[in-house]
């Protein structure tokens, strides 16, 4: 029999607060009743987020980093409109992934660190949006989203090291967040996921006969399989759970998809609205975008050659000119993104403020294809910001640090990631 839990209304029920029933203990999510009555919200019981943003083509580094260290840096030129943010943001230079390098092969490693595309590695590893998943996804409907502005491609990887193929299409995601499914289709969800429960059910009868039949090392690894099996089997009733409920209603339309896929911009405009939704009705709390590498002439005045080719610039100052407007127009966008995000409050704290969200590329130097200098921003999330992290520009500072550093601030226990040594120093949370 359970045990009754008792508060009285007003009081603050524990986060860490457990049912415990014949043999069972099981943790309470996170809920409203988790917070202060009648005073400001805690933003330490608030559900915490993530989202990356990364770019196939760099960004030029003289363009985005400012040339002091410290909070009282001068801003650079991609800065100065989102000077704004200032307080929001913490720019970090001199970082990257070490043993990474492959050029346009690394976009395989911008989230795992993983050094697959260049030592002779064939299998990735986990990436970091998919680690927070793992530990933290199944308070949503969808554990993670996985987006790109053009193609399937991603930097988001299971535990085996398979890449998760990216939704491109802005109008799909609506129809798959916002839209329900009919009631026949809910059913025929509903049946594949008992489906799959009746066969993992076998899987482990078979298996505990097979146990008694084993020495304590084959034990052992079975003992783990079971693990993932029952893990598994609480993932499918979840799934079971969240195929009858019916989906958020939002004031807004379907999107309609941009067919020009030079539109880099505007496809990035585009995609972040459906991100900001996504976050904003807690149907997810991890989001990886990657918005690719463009291929054709982005339509803005002033560019007249293809972002790739622009990309490679070779030092030619026309190309660096058009390119700065490419990328000023992405940075400004990613301000835009920012500000939408601050100007949502969720029980007075700003999704900002609870959601951190990471730019980089794969690529410090896309003209000579420089895996090393990633130009890397990091905003909200409860953070101190407002300053340049400037490390070593030839020795650089592990970037998987910075993985760490926020994995600790959604609340796992987490003391290293892939190549880390540590938390990101000079970053601090709020």
């Amino acid at each position: 029999m359970s045990k009754r839990i008792n508060f009285n209304r007003g009081r603050k029920l524990d986060r860490r607060t457990i049912l415990r029933g014949a043999g069972v203990a099981m943790a309470l999510p996170w809920m409203t009743a988790m917070q202060k009555a009648c005073a400001g919200a805690d933003a330490q019981t608030l559900p915490r987020r993530f989202v990356s943003m990364s770019l196939g083509l760099g960004l030029i580094a003289d363009n985005l980093n400012p040339t002091q260290a410290g909070r009282d840096y001068e801003p650079s030129l991609y800065l100065k409109p989102l000077q704004d943010l200032r307080n929001q943001m913490t720019i970090v230079s001199g970082t990257s992934h070490p043993g990474v390098g492959g050029g346009h092969r690394a976009e395989a490693s911008i989230l795992t660190a993983n050094p697959v595309g260049s030592s002779g590695r064939g299998k990735n590893t986990i990436s970091i949006d998919q680690y927070m998943a793992k530990h933290l996804g199944s308070k949503t409907r969808f554990s993670s989203l996985v987006l790109g502005s053009s193609g399937s491609n991603s930097p988001s990887y299971t535990d085996n090291g398979a890449m998760i193929p990216a939704e491109d299409k802005p109008s799909r995601l609506f129809m798959k967040l916002f839209v329900d499914d009919s009631p026949a289709e809910r059913v025929k969800q509903a049946q594949r996921v008992k489906q799959g429960r009746s066969i993992m059910d076998l899987v482990a009868e078979d298996a505990g006969r097979l146990s008694r039949e084993l020495g304590r090392g084959d034990k052992d690894r079975l003992d783990a399989y079971f693990t993932s099996v029952r893990e598994l089997e609480l993932r499918m009733a979840e799934s079971e759970e969240w195929a009858n409920r019916p989906k958020p209603k939002v004031d807004a339309k379907k999107p309609v998809d941009i067919g020009n896929s030079s539109d880099f911009v505007g496809r990035q405009k585009l995609m972040s609205d459906m991100v900001r939704l996504a976050l904003q009705t807690d149907s997810t709390r991890f989001v990886s975008y990657h918005l690719g590498t463009g291929g054709g002439v982005v339509p803005l005045e002033g560019v007249g050659e293809s972002y790739h080719t622009l990309s490679h610039h070779g030092l030619d100052d026309e190309k660096l000119d058009q390119l700065g407007i490419v990328e000023g127009a992405i940075i400004s966008a990613y301000g835009d993104f920012l500000r939408d995000l601050a100007s949502v409050k969720e029980n007075g704290v700003s999704l900002l403020d609870q959601t951190s969200v990471f730019l980089t590329s794969n690529l410090g130097n896309a003209s000579s294809h420089n895996n090393r200098n990633m130009p890397v921003v990091l905003a909200g999330g409860g953070f101190k910001h407002g300053q340049h992290l400037a490390f070593d520009q030839k020795n650089n500072y592990p970037l998987p640090n910075l993985f760490v550093s926020v994995l600790q601030r959604l609340g796992l226990e987490q003391d290293s990631f892939a190549s880390s040594t540590g938390t990101l120093t000079g970053l601090e949370m709020s």
